[in-house]
C-alpha cells in the first residue's frame, strides 16, 4: 500500500468486520460481524428488484466484508449473523414527487437503513415496472422476497451541468470521478482518496453528510475493508469504487475552481505526506475545472 493504513490489534481481528464498521447503524447490529449468508440474502433481494446486484449497493459492500471475514475465519461460509437472520433484509422503492421516472431506493438490514440511492427508469435495462412504491424483503427462513413491483434500472441522476452553448463540453464532478477510475483505477482506496471522494460528492449534490449507498460511503467502506487485507490484490481499488460514479450520485454539476479547491484540500489534509495522488481524485477534478474554465 502506498500509504500507511491503520491495522486492528490482533485481539480485535477475531470479531471480523462488523456492521458498524461499514454502515451507519446502531445498537447490537453494529457489533455483529457481516456474514456470508447475510450478504446472500441482500443479493437475492437486489436481484429480485433490479435483475442484478447494483455496484455500490448494500449487497456489494456486505459481500466484500463477508469475504474478508471468512478469510479471517471470523465467520463460516454458511453462517448468518443472528440479528439479520431473525429480522431479515428489505429493499424499498418510493416514487420521488415531481420527478417522473425517478425512485428513491432504501435498503435495510434488521430494520436499519444501510444504503440509499436514486434510480432513473429512463435508464432502464429492461425488466418490469412496479406500482407507486414497492418493496421486497427476505428473512432467514424465507426463500424469496415479497412486496410491491420492482424494476431493472441502472442508477439515475439529476444533473445540473452547464449549458454547452456557452462554449465547449463541460465536465461534471461525477464524470471526473469516473475518469479517476481510469487514471488511477488500479490503486487501493486510501483514507485520502475517501476524503477527496466525499468532498467531491458533497460539492456535486450539495449534501454535506455522507449519503447512504453513495460513492463516498463506498469509499469509506473500502478503506475499512482494506485495513483487513493481507495482500494488495485483496484490496478494493479506486476503479471498483468510482466506476459509474456519475450515474450513482443523485445529483451532479459541472466542476468549478471552488469545487477543485475543496477536493484538493480534503485529499491533502488526509494524506500522511500532505500531497495529492498523481492522477487521483483531486488531480482529476482540478483538471476538469481547468478544462471548464478554458471552455468559457
Amino acid at each position: 500500500m502506498s500509504q500507511e493504513q491503520p491495522r486492528r490489534p490482533c485481539h480485535e481481528q477475531d470479531a471480523g468486520i462488523r456492521y458498524g464498521d461499514v454502515f451507519t447503524v446502531t445498537g447490537d447490529l453494529a457489533d455483529r460481524p457481516v456474514a456470508p449468508r447475510d450478504a446472500a440474502m441482500m443479493q437475492s433481494v437486489e436481484c429480485t428488484v433490479f435483475g442484478h446486484t447494483p455496484k455500490g449497493g448494500a449487497a456489494a459492500v456486505m459481500e466484500s466484508a463477508a469475504a474478508r471475514n471468512e478469510q479471517r475465519r471470523a465467520v463460516g461460509h454458511s453462517q448468518f449473523s443472528d440479528i439479520p437472520r431473525d429480522q431479515g433484509v428489505t429493499v424499498v422503492q418510493t416514487d420521488i414527487p415531481d420527478q417522473p421516472g425517478h425512485r428513491l431506493v432504501t435498503e435495510y438490514v434488521a430494520g436499519q437503513a444501510v444504503s440509499q440511492y436514486v434510480i432513473n427508469e429512463g435508464a432502464a435495462l429492461g425488466g418490469q415496472g412496479g406500482g407507486a412504491s414497492g418493496g421486497y424483503n427476505w428473512d432467514g427462513s424465507s426463500p424469496g422476497g415479497q412486496g410491491g413491483g420492482g424494476n431493472r434500472s441502472t442508477g439515475g441522476r439529476e444533473t445540473g451541468a452547464g449549458n454547452p452553448a456557452r462554449g465547449g463540453y463541460r465536465v461534471t464532478i461525477g464524470e471526473a470521478l469516473e475518469a479517476t477510475a481510469k487514471t488511477a483505477g488500479d490503486k487501493p482506496v486510501e483514507p485520502s482518496d475517501a476524503a477527496a471522494i466525499q468532498a467531491a460528492e458533497s460539492a456535486a449534490t450539495g449534501v454535506s453528510s455522507v449519503l447512504m449507498g453513495g460513492v463516498a460511503a463506498a469509499a469509506r467502506a473500502a478503506v475499512v475493508a482494506n485495513t483487513w487485507a493481507d495482500r494488495e490484490d485483496e484490496e478494493t481499488k479506486l476503479g471498483d469504487v468510482l466506476v459509474d460514479a456519475a450515474t450513482r450520485m443523485p445529483a451532479d454539476k459541472e466542476a468549478t475552481r471552488q469545487d477543485a479547491e475543496r477536493v484538493v484540500g480534503a485529499e491533502i489534509r488526509s494524506s500522511p505526506n500532505l500531497e495529492m495522488r498523481p492522477g487521483g481524485v483531486a488531480a482529476t477534478v482540478a483538471a476538469a475545472a481547468r478544462l471548464n474554465e478554458s471552455n468559457g
